[in-house]
């Protein structure tokens, strides 16, 4: 029999919002007014506005025109065309587009959503930082290692929060994950997969075969945040990258990366043309105490071993259930409590940098730092 995991995070939410302020994110998802029946007082909607719709998750602006956390303030599109088709979109109807910098110049603007064409997000981020605001920047974090870096110095002399748009850090299986980690209860991790692949069209696969990364470098992101997040900087790694398919635009679409630690590895896997791939997208840990497998990952369930019982949990195999997973509603609920000065940011300036260098050496290629 599987464990419903929604029962104790609700329970354990109640018990956190006794003890004092609470972001969202805590609750996988669950409010605190839904939590607890609690009602809260307003707070300040934090003013943001989107530079960019080009990008394949820039529509994710509607959770923040959805959250009351949020007053969306503008949209930023130059390219005529691409500006022509989101006009049709719901996620866009009825906010006021304008130019770069009428956005930046909105009077008490706090945060931008970075989401250009993967060629235009450093630039623009670059731009955003430096006019003073924080930003949710969206994936990869461009082809330039040394203007990223010049860009997370920027804004930690600023403190300013730079979010990257990793889909899977406030996925209920992987904050349940960081908790076993923290607790101890998998023991010395060894061993870590992670697989990140799609069934991509060959239009798509054309814009992508601009990028020397190939798909690791579209996908990859998001497993190798994941993986960083579990075992630190790697000491090495091994990337095999491959053209596979019969069609002739020679985008790298079946990667493998190796990373190797003092005491253990990680396999990172990405393809361009899987059948099914929504549903085997999955992480593994293994630790001396306990494996936990989480598939699919963008509608997570999970398989936990452990060596010996720790409360809820027994020795052994066990199935566990969480909540539905929307993507990027905790992410901005997150940002929120961070720009209130509610919590820290959990993901360092550090961590980015480490995930976006070895991204790039997954996908074969070489830092320009």
């Amino acid at each position: 029999m599987g464990i419903d995991i929604v029962g104790i995070l609700n329970r354990r939410a109640a018990l956190q919002l006794s003890g004092g302020v609470v972001c969202s994110s805590l609750f996988y998802g669950i409010s605190p007014q839904a939590a607890t029946g609690i009602e809260t007082a307003a707070k300040p909607r934090i003013k943001i506005g989107q530079i960019g719709v080009g990008h394949a998750h820039a529509t994710k602006l509607s959770v923040y025109r959805n959250s009351s956390d949020y007053e969306v303030v503008g949209i930023v599109e130059p390219d005529v065309e691409l500006r022509k088709l989101a006009e049709s979109q719901d996620t866009y109807r009825d906010l006021k587009w304008m130019t770069q910098e009428q956005l930046l110049n909105v009077a008490g603007l706090q945060a931008v959503l970075v989401e250009t064409r993967v060629r235009d997000l450093l630039n623009v981020a670059e731009v955003c930082v430096a006019s003073g605001k924080h930003i949710h920047l969206d994936k990869p974090a461009g082809e330039s290692l040394s203007q990223f870096a010049r860009i997370l110095r920027l804004a930690a002399s600023q403190k300013l929060m730079v979010q990257m748009g990793y889909m899977f850090r406030y996925n209920p299986a992987i904050v349940f994950l960081r908790k076993l980690l923290k607790d101890g209860w998998l023991g010395d991790v060894f061993e870590v997969h992670a697989v990140m692949s799609k069934d991509i069209d060959p239009e798509t696969r054309r814009g992508l075969a601009e990028y020397p990364g190939g798909v690791m470098f579209e996908l990859g992101g998001h497993i190798t945040d994941l993986v960083i997040g579990v075992l630190g900087r790697p000491t090495n790694i091994t990337a095999f990258p491959q053209h596979a398919h019969k069609i002739d635009d020679q985008l790298k679409d079946n990667m493998l990366a190796v990373f190797e630690y003092p005491h253990s590895c990680a396999t990172l896997k990405s393809s361009a043309m899987e059948i099914g791939w929504l549903e085997r997208r999955h992480l593994t840990v293994c630790g001396t105490k306990g494996t936990i497998h989480i598939q699919p990952l963008d509608n997570p369930s999970a398989r936990l071993a452990l060596s010996e019982p720790h409360g809820a949990y027994k020795a052994g195999y066990q199935d566990i259930s969480f909540p539905k997973y929307v993507r990027y509603v905790d992410d901005a609920a997150d940002m929120a409590c961070v720009l209130r000065g509610e919590k820290e940011n959990e993901f360092s300036y550090d961590h980015d940098l480490i995930v976006q260098t070895s991204l790039i050496q997954a996908c074969g290629l070489t830092s320009d730092i």
